[in-house]
Order: C-alpha cells, then structure tokens, then sequence
C-alpha cells in the first residue's frame, strides 16, 4: 500500500521493527550504534526542557531503558545532575540495553521509589517501547500513575508507556508526557487519540537509519503538499466550472446549519451554491445567503418528506457535489427524504450530521451509490452508525473508522482534533491537530462546505476530504489567532478561510 505524496509516513509499531532491521541486518549498521543516537537525541530533548532539580530517568528493562541509560550517561557528561530509577532487576538487562548500563559514569541504577520523583527538574520516561500492547502491568503501572501525579516536566522515550505506538489506544494507566522524542519517524499512537493526547509536543530523532529502509505505508500526515492538489478559477471560467454544490437540508428552527455550509463552501471557492430546503424556510435561508439560490421542497411541518428528494436529484444533474444533512432534523420524512437523496443522487455526495443519523439501521445501503460518498461524522454519530457507544469509538477511533469504511464503501471523516480521514483498502490520513476553538457550534457545518466545495472541483475524493480537513484546521487556527479560543465562532471560521487556503495556494 503505498501513500499519497501528499502524506509524510507515519509507521506502526511493525513497520519500525522492519525499518531497523534493514539498517542492522542489511546495510550492517551496529544496534548499538543506533541506540546510542536516539539516547542522544534524547538527551538533547530534556535539557531543552528539564528545569532546576536533577533529571530523574525511569529505564525500563528492554531497548528503551537501554536508550535511557545511554541518555543518563549523555547529560552526566554534560555536568547535569541524573538519577536512574530502574524498573527490575538491571542484572537482567542483556543485549545493547546492557551495554550501556555498564558504560554508565558515576552511581549506578537504583530501585524505583515514588518519593524519589519529587523535585525532579523532568522526568525521563524509558520503560515501554513501540512494541508494547495492553494494558501494563506492575511494577510500570505504578510508575506511570507516579510520574504523572509528580509535577515535573515528562520526557517520553519513542512513545509514552502505556500507549498503542499502531493505534493511539490507552487500555490501563498511560504516562502523560509534555515532549515525546521518537526515533526515525513518528509513530501513528502518537497522533491518533487517546494517545495523542498523552504524547505532548513530538519531536523526531533521527537515528540513522540508511535510505532505503521501509517506510511507514499504512498511514501518514497530512500535508500542506494535498492544498495545491486544489484547483484556482480559470481566467476562462465560469460559477458553473468554479464548482456548483448543492447543499439538502434545512428544517424549521434549524436554518443556520446549511447557511454555514453554504459559506464554507462559498469561501473555499465554489462558484455556485444552491440550497434545497423545506418551503417554510426558503425565505430565511436566501436572506440570509445573497449569492446562494435556494429553492423551497415539500414539506411536514417544516421538516423534509420524501417527495422532495426528486427536486435534490435534478438539482444535483448539473452538480459537482451534493452536502446532505445540515440542520435536517429527525423526523420520519426528514429520514426517508435523507436515505432517497443519497440513493438517488449520481455524484460525489458528503453526508453529515442528521444525514448520518438518518442512515442509522441501514448503513450498507451506502455501498450502492454509483459515486464517491464522503461521511463526516464526530465519535457519537459514528458510535450510532455502528450501533455502539461513543466511549468505545473514542477509545478504539482508527478500528472504527476503519469498519465504518468498509461497511458503507465510503470515505470516512471520523472528526475531533486528530481528524482522521479513512477510505476503503486505502492509507488513513491524521490531521496533524487544530485548535479548541473549533469545539463550537457549526464548525462541522464549515467543515461539510469546505470538502463539499473541493469535491465539487474534481479533486480526488480522499484527497478532497484531506485537504478540507487541513484547511479547516488551518482557519481554526487564523481565528483563534485574531480573536482567542474561547471567542471564536462559527462565522469567524468561515471569515478565516481564504487566509487559510490563499497563505499556500
């Protein structure tokens, strides 16, 4: 499986594994070679973050204590005050881990005590390594809950202990590190939540693994590289050839949803934006959107009924892309209507919100569609996809993104700040993270509008989906820039966009 170039690889625990095979096996590099650059990196790591009070280094008793030890040595050397607090007996250590402890300066190894963390200036942590799976056992459990409920500054060797270095999943006690020195390449876990939220600031070592070593092929970060996969308006173009979306949805009381998709449309550089909602709110949707056209559908008590969805249909023939779902609402024909669209429609569709609900029992039936489907959900509308809850889904995100994709034949947007995007037998793309100012009302409809209006285009799918995700993210973080987090809305999001996209376009 090959990655998109606009993704920079991401490797699983396995595909490190092969990465330092390669080097020590086939190009003939020393394992100890290896060990001692990434303790060196490191090292480096900590004393730009340690503060006053010695550096404590808790080793583990595999590689990554051993990279811990070769980091002890290094900041000793530098006339910096390290205690190694050893997990296990270090008579037991064998291998390069057991070299480097018997090339330690001054006082060796003592046992791990709780008390011996206060005061720290940081905190190394070098018990588990990339391998590790499950939930960890004592006496690194303890240790974990010790070095999180210390205080000091937490520097994680390759990845924290306790996190899936593959999937970002957290089954017991997870140390909570501030800075995450990872060696060759970054490492999905480290992305992916739970465990990115346990991973801190990520800084790659090199270690000096030759080119030509296999790379990480199942996932990767998303670029700026995917933006200019987006194409400018033609001199000789026109709304039409710009991009035309059209955006179902709308319901009484619920008209602002598809009013924030049709701006995030309109300002991700559709040229035309038409709205199918029910007639009793036509009026407040083109008030409210003077360069959109609306059009008013039948309706039942101001919600969609399923003899509307023919007037989405033809709608849809002269059409680069269909949103269906913002602001629908939950009614029996607001469902029927949601399900007949998304069957009928023969071009690229992105479905969100109530859109997803109304899949919910039926899911399957998205493998049917003749064209590329998109679905944007957030961990509860996932969770109610797949009949699960949304703990689950937030604690296992790539798995059930992954089942999603397969189930429906779909690309997946499985949103939250490491938005992942995944597609069916294909590389998952991890947003690289955006801001809490997001975490607000109508953002998702944004969102639907900035990957409706790149579908719309022409652009690829996945990579459609991709750089609406990296573009989004990036306006979050012009908005929160200008006004705050905590102050940003919605439209602020939208005002945001061409700052986005037009500072790499």
């Amino acid at each position: 499986m090959a990655l998109p170039d606009w993704l920079d690889p991401l490797f699983t625990a396995e595909e490190m594994r092969a990465a330092d095979a390669y080097a020590i096996e086939e190009v003939g590099v020393p394992s100890l070679d290896l060990m001692e650059r990434a303790g060196a990196g490191l090292a480096r790591v900590t004393a730009s973050v340690a503060g006053d009070g010695p550096i404590r280094v808790v080793a583990g008793k595999g590689n990554n204590g051993g990279d811990g030890y070769v980091c002890a040595r290094l900041l000793r050397e530098e006339g910096r005050e390290v205690d190694v607090l050893a997990l296990g007996d270090p008579a037991e250590l064998r291998g390069d881990a057991r070299a480097n402890l018997e090339r330690l300066p001054g006082p060796g190894p003592e046992p791990f005590e709780p008390e011996r963390l206060a005061g720290s200036g940081a905190v190394v942590d070098a018990m588990l390594g990339t391998g590790f799976e499950g939930s960890p056992r004592e006496p690194v459990a303890g240790a974990i809950r010790a070095i999180d409920d210390c205080g000091a500054t937490v520097v994680a060797c390759d990845v924290p202990s306790g996190v899936n270095a593959s999937t970002g999943e957290i089954e017991g006690e997870a140390v909570l590190a501030a800075v995450t020195a990872t060696f060759h390449g970054s490492k999905i876990g480290l992305h992916v939540a739970p465990g990115n939220l346990h991973s801190g600031r990520v800084e790659v070592v090199e270690i000096g693994i030759p080119r030509g070593a296999p790379s990480g092929s199942l996932a990767g970060l998303i670029s700026e590289r995917v933006l200019e996969l987006v194409p400018h308006r033609a001199r000789d173009g026109s709304k039409f050839s710009s991009g035309t979306v059209v955006i179902a949805g709308g319901a009484a009381g619920y008209t602002g949803a598809p009013c924030m998709a049709a701006l995030g449309a309109q300002r991700t550089g559709a040229g035309y934006v038409q709205l199918a909602v029910p007639q009793s709110a036509q009026q407040a949707v083109a008030l409210r959107l003077l360069e959109a056209v609306t059009r008013g559908l039948p309706e039942d008590d101001g919600m969609h009924v399923a003899g509307g969805a023919e007037q989405v249909v033809e709608l849809a023939e002269r059409a680069g892309a269909v949103i269906l779902g913002p602001g629908l609402g939950r009614s029996d024909g607001a469902r029927d209507f949601a399900r007949a669209v998304a069957g009928a429609v023969e071009v690229p569709l992105l479905i969100d919100a109530d859109g997803l609900n109304a899949h919910v029992g039926a899911l399957e039936t998205l493998r049917e569609r003749p064209a590329p489907t998109v679905l944007t959900p957030h961990a509860g509308e996932l969770a109610r996809l797949l009949e699960t809850d949304s703990d689950d889904v937030s604690a296992h995100r790539l798995g059930h993104a992954r089942e999603a994709a397969d189930r429906t034949g779909s690309i997946v947007v499985l949103k939250g700040d490491d938005t992942i995007v995944v597609a069916p037998d294909s590389p998952v793309a991890v947003s690289r993270g955006a801001t809490p100012a997001l975490a607000t009302a109508g953002t998702g409809d944004v969102l639907s509008g900035v990957i409706g209006a790149i579908l719309s285009k022409g652009v690829d799918p996945f990579a459609a989906a991709a750089a609406g995700v990296l573009a989004h993210a990036r306006a979050g973080r012009v908005a929160a820039g200008r006004l705050g987090a905590d102050h940003t809305v919605a439209g602020d999001v939208i005002e945001a966009l061409p700052e986005a996209l037009g500072s790499s376009r």
